[in-house]
């Protein structure tokens, strides 16, 4: 080869294969740095493909894993429930049992027919309160809205006249409709009244089904602008709990001035509500004298569903959803067995008054009692089955998890051996190259003769 200094082949070859080598030893520790076989497309697009559909299917197991155990824990909320009202079956024979012995007095099967019929309540409250997130479990809820729209006479219920909120803190008394007519005939009146000529009260009334059923009332006289030791300063409040009836009343400034005015009046003449004589509350031109009256909804969105669908696959087909069937367990169920026989809600409210009531509730009791132990072995049937589709998914992810890590996953120590022989290739080029670039300096002894 003949000798020049224009070109360098030798030079040229050993840069060529000093690239190659640090390319092979960058793309090896981009491997090792980051534990994938495959970083990018271009190592195995295959494998890339098939590895992202798998890693997107483990995730999905894992997320229906989680799925399949807020199911178990719903259910299992469901047989609690149930096994308190078991508890109050029990005791209701144990009633009813007593109260058809002929020892008894009707005054003593009062005294039991009052308990039978208070634990008949209780299991219709823990059938309606009893939820998942929201989910009824055991029987409708008794969610409940206040309908501002139709209320009668309402235009002084507002914070111009010191009323700020209404809540309601006890769902199921207002949620009762026995006639089920569907209309708004559940509510709550207020009054405002002057006693005794300075002695300020506060009354709210409740109807259910259009009766009235309770009243509880509030002296409200210390709440006056003038003199008044609970006076309500300009931007505070204060809440009147009528725990009797279930409702809040949170109140600002504004009624301060309210009790002013009623006590103000002479002989009830500034009263606020129904049957006093006030058609101009405040000089508003409102009338308080029909009445201030709220209504009560039931929120019919909180039912009990047939049945619950838990999704306990990755994918979107019937066998990755899980359909699991909820009975209903309250007074107005149980009982019948399904055969439309006398209910625990069908004996009434004087159930076990008499000695021949009484003989007929022990058996509508242990019917109840047999068609409550068919809803709870449904539920212990569905934990079973949640158990059984929860290690299929563990094993299922499992071994999707390796299909992935086989494609995938660096062999460590494999890579760690190719690494070092690329980086003795590319110590060994950077070497050679040197010499390479020397060679050209032997033709300057030529040039020096």
């Amino acid at each position: 080869m003949a000798l020049n200094i224009i070109s360098n082949y030798a030079a040229n070859v050993a840069h060529r294969n000093l690239t190659a080598s640090d390319a092979m030893a960058t793309k090896s520790l981009s491997k090792l740095s980051s534990g994938t076989r495959v970083v990018s497309a271009r190592d195995d697009a295959a494998s890339m493909a098939i590895g992202a559909r798998l890693n997107a299917t483990t995730q999905a197991l894992k997320t229906a894993s989680v799925n399949v155990g807020q199911a178990n824990s719903m259910l299992q909320i469901a047989d609690g429930g149930m096994a308190t009202i078991d508890d109050v079956l029990v005791r209701m024979k144990t009633l009813a049992v007593q109260a058809s012995s002929g020892n008894l007095s009707d005054v003593e099967r009062g005294f039991l027919n009052d308990e039978f019929v208070q634990l008949r309540d209780e299991i219709d409250r823990i059938a309606s309160s009893t939820n998942f997130n929201g989910i009824q479990l055991l029987g409708d809820g008794g969610d409940v809205a206040i309908n501002f729209t139709p209320a009668v006479g309402n235009a002084a219920l507002t914070p111009a006249f010191g009323f700020d909120q209404f809540a309601i803190t006890d769902n199921n008394y207002w949620a009762q409709d026995a006639t089920a007519d569907g209309v708004d005939d559940n509510g709550l009146e207020i009054r405002i009244q002057e006693i005794g000529g300075n002695q300020v009260i506060m009354t709210v009334l409740t109807a259910i089904d259009g009766s009235l059923d309770r009243a509880q009332s509030i002296d409200v006289t210390d709440f006056a602008a003038t003199g008044g030791s609970q006076s309500i300063a300009a931007g505070g409040s204060n809440v009147f709990n009528f725990d009797e009836l279930g409702v809040t009343i949170k109140v600002n400034t504004n009624f301060s001035d309210v009790v002013d005015y009623v006590r103000a009046g002479a002989a009830g003449s500034n009263d606020f509500g129904f049957g006093s004589a006030n058609t101009d509350f405040m000089g508003s031109g409102v009338d308080t004298s029909s009445g201030q009256v709220f209504f009560m909804e039931e929120d019919n969105g909180q039912q009990l569903s047939d049945s619950i669908d838990f999704q306990v696959g990755g994918g979107n087909t019937a066998n990755d959803r899980l359909s699991i069937n909820l009975s209903a367990v309250d007074s107005s169920v149980l009982g019948s067995s399904g055969l439309g026989q006398e209910t625990l809600e069908d004996l009434g409210a004087n159930a076990i008054t008499t000695a021949a009531g009484a003989q007929n509730a022990v058996e509508v009791v242990t019917r109840a009692i047999d068609d409550l132990q068919r809803a709870r072995a449904a539920i212990g049937t569905s934990q079973n089955r949640l158990d059984f589709a929860a290690q299929n998914l563990a094993s299922t992810q499992e071994n999707t998890e390796s299909a992935r890590s086989t494609l995938l996953d660096l062999d460590v120590a494999a890579e760690m051996t190719s690494f070092t022989s690329k980086q003795i290739l590319v110590q060994s080029g950077v070497a050679m190259l040197a010499q390479a670039n020397q060679m050209p300096q032997n033709l300057l002894r030529l040039l020096q003769g």
